[in-house]
């Protein structure tokens, strides 16, 4: 009793000292504020005393249930460069901020601001516009629209990072940055800097209703980067890599909107940080996915597979799991050659506001021949709350009430 008594009254003297300027403040800058400050995902801004201080039990109990920050991975499977998970101690640092009345104490005691360049999270050497804005309207049901950006590169440029900013994430499905290199004749005739939207089964664009992959073979230059909710930017700079943009090369835009009741003008930026020497390996993009599935109505736990095969060895250095919003979970495993099989992702709660890239902690060589095995599950019961229509059949699809089973990875390998 007595040391029930004593800690009690340690947690309370601890509280009171806890000051959201000197103690707090610093844990927001590392962990929150990327998404929470003005134009980015988060509905409210955590930069400041003023804007925070209303959030204060939220914040309580958004990280004592760790909903917050967004992290999905299990943590048995992989080890993660950039876990998001909070320790023990910030945890009891926030309640006891909050249980102490949140108070600010000497603003003296700040850390300086997070640097960061009209919004970025990089420091862009390069930045793409596309001009004018985008307009979205207020309505309807819209395809993949095509934009070209000429680079206006005289040289071949290597990519280190890159992030695709928007001034209306409210309305963006995704957006993805494509390389073209000169001569490619994909989308050519395509007036720089004006949306196309193709056809219908077009393999210009839209898939044909037996191949989903066909724009992606069109389309197979080089993905550069992409941008979902919760997605930020992508490092390319792992284990001494870059990715390569060719002289003379064009940024092809896959947009994709879903209006939310009003027009918007989408403003949107692609900003590229570029290595000052050729690299001495090549940072590629690899994708595993399938379509030939149907789930049925109402089935709460419908599962789909897909897998690939590496014709050549690479060094395996993030993946970033996509489904729609009926994705329930996603597990990524491996077989190597010899045999020998483990699970090195598993992602038991598919978020889709938070399609989270997964960065391991160290490159993971994989022979030639080694296996990449997706299973996914989806749920389009009544009881999934953001299921759009649970008495319907659904089917591989671009829009947000259909669905997907992808699997995005980044890869390493020698430079030539």
């Amino acid at each position: 009793m007595r040391l029930a008594i004593f800690i009690l009254c340690c947690q309370a003297a601890v509280a009171q000292q806890v000051t959201f300027y000197r103690d707090v403040l610093p844990l927001l800058q590392k962990h929150c504020q990327a998404c929470h400050r003005p134009g980015e995902a988060a509905p409210m801004s955590f930069l400041d005393y003023r804007s925070t201080r209303p959030w204060a039990k939220a914040i309580k109990q958004a990280v004592l249930s760790r909903k917050m920050p967004p992290w999905f991975a299990d943590p048995a499977y992989g080890h993660f460069a950039n876990d998001r998970r909070l320790d023990d101690a910030a945890i009891r640092t926030f309640i006891f901020w909050v249980d102490s009345g949140a108070p600010s104490g000497d603003a003296a005691d700040s850390p300086a601001p997070v640097r960061r360049d009209e919004g970025w999270n990089i420091r862009p050497d390069v930045i793409l516009e596309l001009t004018p804005p985008y307009a979205v309207p207020s309505s309807g049901v819209l395809q993949y629209a095509y934009v070209v950006i000429p680079t206006g590169f005289r040289k071949d440029a290597w990519v280190t990072a890159a992030e695709i900013r928007t001034s209306a994430p409210e309305v963006v499905h995704h957006i993805s940055a494509l390389v073209r290199p000169p001569g490619a004749p994909w989308l050519r005739g395509i007036k720089p800097g004006i949306p196309y939207i193709p056809d219908a089964g077009s393999r210009d664009g839209q898939p044909d209703s037996t191949d989903p992959q066909a724009q992606l073979i069109d389309a197979s230059d080089e993905f550069l980067a992409g941008y979902a909710p919760g997605m930020g930017p992508q490092r390319f700079d792992i284990d001494h890599s870059a990715k390569l943009i060719p002289a003379g090369s064009d940024i092809v835009l896959q947009i994709h909107h879903t209006p939310d009741g009003k027009p918007v003008r989408n403003r949107v930026r692609i900003g590229l940080s570029l290595a000052a020497a050729p690299p001495f390996k090549r940072f590629y993009a690899a994708t595993v996915l399938s379509w030939h599935w149907e789930i049925p109505p109402g089935d709460p736990n419908f599962e789909g597979h897909a897998r690939m095969t590496f014709g050549e060895p690479v060094e395996l250095v993030f993946m970033q799991p996509h489904m729609h919003l009926r994705g329930k979970d996603m597990t990524v495993g491996l077989t190597l050659p010899s045999g020998e099989s483990s699970i090195i992702l598993r992602v038991p709660r598919f978020d889709f506001s938070w399609q989270l890239v997964y960065y391991l902690a160290q490159p993971l060589a994989l022979p030639k021949g080694t296996r990449v095995e997706v299973t996914a599950h989806w749920d389009n019961s009544a009881n999934n709350p953001y299921n759009p229509d649970p008495h319907t059949a659904v089917r591989w699809g671009i829009q947000s009430q259909d669905e997907m089973l992808d699997l995005n990875m980044g890869v390493v390998v020698a430079r030539d």
